[in-house]
């Protein structure tokens, strides 16, 4: 059973928040139910959770804004994004957006538990030992979970973080998305649209200009690696 962790689950159609909610509580997570953005929006503000279960399709203010506005306040409240089959378009705008991981509608609410778990371990997880990394002013603190470029603070998400870590601690080896996808996001399969996404996410925060990268470099026909500067 997980640890007490808080989840709040937004969604407007009562059935799934039941099944969710009724799944989450069986592994330990303290749920909150909302039907709405602005009421998801308010929670948040009010009394933060662990987690966001987000559905896309809701009423007045929309899944994707509610990502858009908590991201842009800088918070890095961990999201899972639910969304309809076919909707890759949305899907790619949410991780773009910030959101963690997803889930495509119809789906198991076992594989959803899991997904959060995943997701909140590694939001949570403790180093064994102190382990910072630098490069070019890019100075990133994995037991801390703090990054920062010539002294300001950078805005990451959980899978972001995670993902720039990896790279930084594997400099010049360039990695598939399949890799990437194993050892960030703990998948065995899913769509490698998800490490474009973040990648280009990531390049647009610690490039100075992201259309012609120096650190994240595009390896064509296999994937991505980081590059320091041994000078």
């Amino acid at each position: 059973m997980e640890c007490s962790a808080s989840v709040l689950v937004v969604d407007d159609d009562p059935t799934v928040s039941d099944v969710v909610r009724r799944y989450l509580e069986r592994d330990g997570y303290q749920v909150t139910l909302v039907a709405d953005g602005a009421s998801a929006l308010a929670t948040v503000a009010r009394s933060r959770p662990d987690l966001v279960v987000l559905d896309l399709m809701l009423p007045g203010i929309d899944g994707l804004e509610v990502c858009r506005r908590l991201r842009a306040a800088d918070d890095d409240v961990p999201i899972v994004m639910l969304t309809a089959l076919g909707e890759e378009l949305d899907r790619i705008t949410g991780l773009q957006l910030g959101a963690d991981d997803y889930l495509t509608k119809p789906f198991s609410p076992r594989e959803l538990v899991l997904r959060v778990g995943s997701v909140l371990r590694r939001a949570h997880r403790v180093e064994p030992a102190p382990e910072v990394l630098t490069d070019r002013g890019l100075v990133v603190d994995v037991a801390r979970r703090t990054a920062t470029l010539h002294g300001a603070p950078l805005a990451l998400t959980v899978r972001e973080f995670e993902l720039l870590a990896y790279l930084m601690r594997h400099p010049g080896r360039a990695f598939t998305r399949t890799e990437l996808l194993e050892s960030v996001w703990g998948w065995t399969f899913g769509d490698h649209s998800t490490v474009t996404v973040h990648v280009r996410r990531l390049r647009e925060k610690v490039e100075d200009d992201p259309a012609s990268p120096s650190r994240i470099f595009t390896v064509w026909g296999r994937g991505y690696r980081y590059e320091v500067d041994d000078a």
